[in-house]
Order: structure tokens, then sequence, then C-alpha cells
């Protein structure tokens, strides 16, 4: 995969989990979901090494 479309792909994915975040209800939201965001976070770091 070459730097410009692995770029694309981390954008796109942290897009995605900037999306979830801004429809999270804090009402409704619970520990796994904050969880499952971090854990989608952390990946995206690791694929930016």
């Amino acid at each position: 995969m070459s730097q410009q479309q692995r770029m694309e792909d981390l954008k796109l994915r942290l897009a995605e989990v900037m999306g979830r975040i801004e429809k999270l209800d804090p009402q409704e939201t619970s520990v796994e979901d904050i969880d499952r965001l971090i854990s989608m976070l952390e990946e995206l770091e690791r694929n930016m090494k």
C-alpha cells in the first residue's frame, strides 16, 4: 500500500470514529461503547507508525 493510500485509509477511519463520537448520547453511552472507541483510536495510532 502506498503512503498516499495509507493516508487516505487513515483519514476515512478517523472520520468514521469522529462520526461515531458525534452521534453518542451521553445518557445512553456505556463503558463498553467508550472502550470500543478507544480501541479504534489505538488501532489508528498503531497504523500511523
